[in-house]
């Protein structure tokens, strides 16, 4: 990335999708590869000053997280009169917190301004347009990146079915229940073992370009539904997009209730596959039908806190022991 355009070029792909107005992104670089990028809504025109300080509260100990860093960059998606001011302030947090910011950057329409940059050879007043057939837009696509079109394309990956198919999933799942009361009655152990069956025979149908029949999707969603079959499902997914589209293609499908699992093994792998937007946005699902779900509520906590995986991973595999965790 050689320029402000092109830096705001690659933004999509880094997040998954197209900051909307009213968005703040930060970048925190370690020399000159970018590490770490987070995306927020801006407090709404008018709001009261402390909404904006309570964002730059929230940011800056989420970035000094990824030390170590040598510089961060802060870009604003809007108006001037909303964007600049905000930046501004947030710029300022960032930089009493001892970071040292690079630029902010104003994106209006198809045009980036350089707010830290006053020379019209490099960074012309009337902004500099933006090629969304430049070249790094080229080689992020080229490297299997993807930039959806808005947060709402990234829901719509594991947004429920509907119609005919929802009806063919209710009836598989009640089939499922009769037939996981008939396991359960010798023992866990049997379900343990019916679970880890279905598990590796969905994913190994699923990685041979078979797409899961209702009964095998409804099957396995009521055997997620127990914490040891779900932690083998984690096991066994792979950190590749493959198995990003299983997992968001069963959260589809799942009956309403049996969700949460599904949803936060989409969560998990999302997250180990970078794509942090997709893995919250996922976590919430489950989140939204049993807010108690503390799989789901411990990895939400870490994207917000701006933790990589591995140490969530680390507190999963201590909280395994407890019985009681969901």
């Amino acid at each position: 990335m050689r320029s402000p355009a092109d830096l705001v070029t690659a933004v999509p792909y880094l997040l998954g999708f197209r900051p909307s107005d009213g968005s703040i992104v930060v970048l925190a670089n370690r020399g000159r590869r970018v590490v770490f990028a987070a995306r927020a809504d801006l407090p709404a025109p008018g709001a009261p000053a402390s909404h904006l300080f309570d964002l730059a509260a929230n940011l800056v100990p989420v970035v000094r997280r990824q030390q170590p860093i040598t510089h961060i960059m802060l870009i604003g998606y809007g108006d001037p009169e909303h964007v600049n001011p905000a930046l501004g302030s947030v710029g300022d947090a960032f930089t009493a917190s001892g970071m040292a910011l690079r630029q902010l950057l104003r994106v209006t329409g198809t045009r980036v301004y350089n707010l830290t940059c006053d020379n019209p050879a490099c960074c012309p007043p009337q902004g500099t347009p933006l090629d969304p057939t430049s070249l790094v837009a080229v080689q992020a696509t080229a490297a299997g990146l993807v930039a959806l079109p808005d947060r709402a394309a990234v829901a719509a990956r594991f947004a429920p079915v509907g119609g005919a198919a929802r009806d063919g999933i209710r009836r598989a799942t009640r089939e499922a229940i009769t037939r996981l009361k008939a396991v359960s009655a010798a023992g866990n152990t049997g379900v343990d073992e019916a679970g880890a069956h279905a598990v590796r025979d969905a994913l190994r149908h699923h990685d041979g370009g078979k797409r899961l029949t209702d009964d095998e999707v409804a099957w396995l969603t009521v055997l997620l539904k127990r914490p040891s079959v779900r932690d083998l499902a984690a096991d066994l997914t792979q950190p590749h997009d493959r198995h990003v589209t299983f997992w968001a293609d069963i959260t589809r499908r799942a009956e309403e209730v049996l969700v949460p699992a599904p949803a936060t093994l989409l969560a998990l792998t999302a997250w180990r596959c970078g794509d942090g937007a997709l893995a919250a946005m996922a976590a919430h699902r489950a989140l939204q039908v049993d807010p108690a779900y503390q799989l789901a509520g411990m990895l939400l906590q870490s994207l917000h806190g701006g933790l990589p995986p591995s140490v969530f991973e680390q507190a999963v595999a201590a909280a395994r022991i407890k019985p009681s965790t969901r």
